[in-house]
């Protein structure tokens, strides 16, 4: 998907997106910066649609343009009837059990989960206390003051292992769900290395500046981590719409009103440095690596 310009508002918009669709140029407008951004799905045709704008831009009112309206009407209706018609026919162990977002479980997500999964297992959903300590960052029954002594001391695991630790099902089942939401997304478009690096870093992250905050504790969970990639999906899709990652208006809305309530203190103890932390990693990885994507050579 490339973006190849602007128009002035939604009306030229919406006619010169009838006139590509009516010439079999998939696209898509939308609003940018007080004008209408034109994108097209298929990079091949790129150049056509570069072309037919540059002629929209100088006559807008030609009859090419004027005329596309029902032609684009047509195209649609053909386009949702031959959809209709292949799935009709398309009968496979995909199409009966469909990849959840069209995505598909990851090898690295379908791990975190079931590492997850696991520790909640064999922790009792935290109750079991010796357990628990194991994988903290940092032990509060041994805790000398001094800065993740632990760690230093060669348990290193304790880094990232917080993340798998979770008190109670709905504090797993919360996390696992937006772990496979997010995880699935990213790491099925932009790879499963960048998807571990995303995961590493708002893992660590978020863990320090909670226990930077409050001290050793009884801290643990996924929620770091989910902040952080909702974040990162939330701005990369937003200014890099080729990146195949996107977070919609109302998800966006949910968490932070979550990430709200949570710093009033009804829900309970929350790790909520660690929530805001893992977001503000997210959303600055998000900006910065969609402004590398789409920056244009000098």
């Amino acid at each position: 998907m490339r973006q190849i310009g602007h128009l002035p508002d939604k009306q030229r918009a919406n006619v010169f997106s009838d006139h590509l669709v009516a010439n079999h140029i998939r696209n898509e407008v939308e609003q940018d910066a007080g004008a209408w951004a034109v994108w097209i799905l298929n990079e091949e045709q790129v150049a056509d649609a570069q072309a037919r704008l540059k002629r929209f831009q100088e006559n807008p009112t030609a009859p090419e343009f004027l005329a596309a309206g029902a032609e684009a009407a047509k195209a649609r209706e053909a386009e949702a009837r031959d959809l209709a018609d292949y799935r009709k026919r398309i009968r496979t162990g995909k199409s009966l059990f469909p990849k959840m977002g069209g995505y598909g479980v990851g090898p690295l997500t379908f791990g975190l989960i079931c590492a997850c999964v696991l520790a909640a297992v064999y922790s009792k959903l935290g109750e079991d206390s010796d357990f628990v300590r194991k994988l903290l960052l940092a032990d509060p029954k041994f805790a000398d003051h001094t800065f993740l002594a632990q760690v230093r001391a060669g348990e290193f695991w304790r880094l990232f292992s917080p993340a798998f630790i979770h008190f109670g099902l709905l504090h797993l089942l919360f996390n696992m769900m937006w772990l496979y939401q997010l995880g699935c997304m990213i790491e099925a478009r932009q790879g499963t290395l960048l998807f571990a690096l995303l995961v590493a870093v708002t893992d660590v992250g978020p863990m320090i500046a909670e226990y930077l905050w409050i001290g050793p504790g009884y801290v643990g969970g996924m929620s770091g981590v989910v902040y952080g990639l909702a974040g990162y999906v939330w701005m990369r899709g937003k200014y890099d719409r080729a990146s195949g990652v996107f977070l919609d208006r109302q998800n966006v809305q949910w968490l932070l009103i979550w990430l709200v309530v949570c710093y009033t203190g009804a829900v309970g103890n929350v790790a909520n440095t660690a929530h805001l932390a893992g977001l503000i990693i997210g959303v600055m990885w998000g900006r910065v690596s969609a402004w590398f994507a789409v920056r244009k050579p000098e």
